[in-house]
């Protein structure tokens, strides 16, 4: 990132917990601020934005298990701006709270924030995405997801291939390098396909929609579309249909329910991987509280994921906005 890294001035905390923050414990201790706490716990949880469902989601599984912990929870929403997610940890190191569990806007830019918390002995937990110099990070492998995503679309395409067009996610982002990794091992030594590399789409629908006219319209011979994400993947479905293209086949990620509906419903949709974000918001309040009390947490906790496909789509469809993994 080109922009210069600021931190803004204090405002005063009472207004800031009145605009961006929410309290799972009504009159909950304060916190020491430093990993060993012994009172109640207090996360301070710096989201990347709320623009997904994905990430409304991830953040609802960590306010329903700080609540059922016992712990106090300070929620802030970088809204996609890493400068403002850089003053948003700032303010949480200001206020104390007993550990940080971040959502990287940029993995890069948010250098300075560890470092500040480090200094502050706060420990401080990543999410979804992770970045350099925390304690831990809680995530999934999204080189499998996008692997297992491959491989499934491939099988579908059979020995003709053609071309697929890939869109997503963000510039930089690890999880979307990781997918797209995942997705190109697929199809090592496979001659017979072309992968087509879109615009970033910033995992939001409309973003796709946009990307996936061009996208038809630059590549007629389209076979199959790629998205990082099933919300993206969605997007690019609407256009293939209001453009007669049912011979096109879709994939993406995450297990969006809608997306597995359509893959139970026998449609062109073929393939996602399970990215339960509540159960991952969940894995990640309980990695932050044991922290701020000074456990031993590992360094890297997978939370793990499985395909959905055709053969086993029905079977996750569900209630729930996310499919859910099976116990």
């Amino acid at each position: 990132m080109k922009k210069s890294l600021r931190f803004a001035a204090l405002i005063p905390i009472a207004l800031i917990l009145s605009a961006c923050s929410v309290s799972t414990t009504p009159g909950g201790a304060a916190s020491t601020g430093s990993a060993g706490t012994t009172g109640t716990v207090t996360i301070g949880f710096s989201q990347a934005t709320q623009q997904s469902p994905f990430y409304v989601e991830l953040g609802n599984g960590v306010k329903a298990e700080a609540k059922a912990e016992g712990a106090d929870l300070v929620y802030v929403d970088a809204n996609g701006d890493v400068t403002k997610q850089n003053n948003d940890i700032q303010d949480l190191i200001t206020k104390g709270v007993s550990v940080l569990l971040i959502n990287p806007v940029d993995p890069q830019g948010i250098a300075p924030s560890i470092a500040a918390a480090k200094a502050a002995n706060i420990p401080v937990i990543t999410v979804d995405r992770s970045a350099a110099g925390s304690l831990a990070h809680v995530g999934r492998d999204n080189v499998a997801m996008g692997k297992l995503v491959g491989e499934e679309l491939s099988k579908a395409l059979g020995a003709s291939g053609g071309k697929i067009v890939e869109i997503q996610g963000d510039a930089g982002g690890t999880v979307a390098m990781d997918r797209s990794k995942g997705f190109h091992d697929a199809f090592a030594g496979n001659s017979a396909v072309t992968i087509v590399q879109g615009p970033y789409a910033e995992y939001i629908r409309a973003n796709a929609v946009t990307a996936m006219q061009d996208l038809l319209q630059a590549n007629p011979d389209v076979k199959a579309v790629y998205a990082h994400n099933d919300d993206m993947a969605l997007g690019a479905l609407q256009v293939l249909k209001e453009n007669g293209r049912t011979d096109v086949l879709v994939s993406g990620v995450d297990g969006l329910s809608e997306a597995v509906s359509a893959i139970a419903d026998g449609s062109q949709y073929v393939a996602t991987a399970l990215n339960d974000p509540i159960s991952l918001g969940a894995i990640a309040a309980k990695t932050s509280i044991s922290a701020a009390k000074g456990d031993k947490v590992d360094a890297e906790i997978d939370a793990g994921t499985a395909l959905v496909n055709k053969g086993n789509a029905a079977s996750y469809v569900g209630t729930t906005l996310f499919a859910q993994a099976k116990k």
